[in-house]
């Protein structure tokens, strides 16, 4: 039996765009996405191929001028050594504590029930902007206490900033607790949100993105934080002050709280790279 609220039919709603993907998603891969495993599936593999591409980049460094010359700070570059032992952290993390809590959790609950409808292309906005700006929020004041807070600041937060300059791979280089916490988050704001499927998973996709993005330390004049009107995106050149100087720029995503409460720092140039 199919495991959705209602068997799949053909859409009865114009405005469901997403109508003729999500029916493909429920006939012909519903075990997956039905699956406990299938977000953090998604969520590593996207974290992979966002990574990846930049993984190159900082390799070749000089010999690629059209990038390099965006490099924020190109007098600390990352090793293959550095690069390996950001991934291998990951690695451990979900080999050893991810995945068991996803075994755990497949024998405390059942599979998630799949609606019929798609969402609409508004639900998805409007849902979607909603997870990220919880999330935001959520990862503010968290970031805030624990780097106010020497103990929680070592324990917990200070393996993230072993290096002062970020790079792709260093994205989820990430302590247990913190890696839990976000993974909580992650998981729970959709549902007190009450969002569909679809929503979480493009979400979790963009976000890993804008996470990816935030940490290739270079300022690409296409990245969203150019693309996003009023300065609304922190991206790339806030988080890599952030590392320059903990004390500013702690929200993940977006600037307003970092504006709000005037711990908004904005990139020193100087060191920027022009050809």
């Amino acid at each position: 039996m199919l495991n959705t609220s209602e068997l799949p039919l053909p859409s009865r709603s114009s405005d469901r765009l997403l109508q003729p993907f999500w029916e493909y998603l429920l006939f012909h891969h519903l075990p997956l996405i039905s699956s406990h495993f299938f977000p953090v599936i998604l969520a590593f593999s996207s974290y992979l191929f966002f990574s990846i591409p930049f993984a190159v980049l900082d390799l070749l460094g000089e010999k690629v001028p059209l990038f390099y010359q965006y490099k924020i700070q190109p007098d600390r570059k990352p090793t293959l050594v550095m690069m390996a032992k950001s991934f291998l952290i990951t690695l451990y993390n979900h080999i050893f504590f991810v995945i068991p809590s996803v075994i755990i959790t497949t024998f405390i609950l059942s599979a998630p029930m799949m609606p019929q409808d798609a969402p609409t292309l508004y639900e998805v906005f409007i849902d979607g902007l909603a997870i990220l700006l919880l999330f935001d929020t959520q990862y503010y004041i968290w970031h805030v206490i624990h780097h106010k807070n020497s103990q929680l600041y070592r324990w917990i937060h200070s393996i993230h900033h072993e290096y002062m300059a970020p790079f792709s791979w260093s994205t989820e280089m990430l302590s247990i607790p913190e890696l839990l916490t976000v993974g909580l988050w992650s998981n729970q704001d959709p549902i007190i949100l009450k969002c569909h499927p679809l929503t979480t998973w493009l979400v979790t996709v963009f976000s890993i993105w804008l996470s990816v993005e935030d940490h290739i330390g270079y300022d690409l004049p296409w990245t969203l934080n150019h693309l996003v009107p009023f300065g609304l995106l922190g991206g790339a050149p806030a988080h890599d002050m952030h590392h320059q100087m903990p004390s500013s720029n702690f929200a993940p995503f977006f600037s307003h709280w970092d504006r709000i409460f005037g711990t908004a720092v904005p990139l020193n140039k100087k060191n920027k790279l022009r050809y």
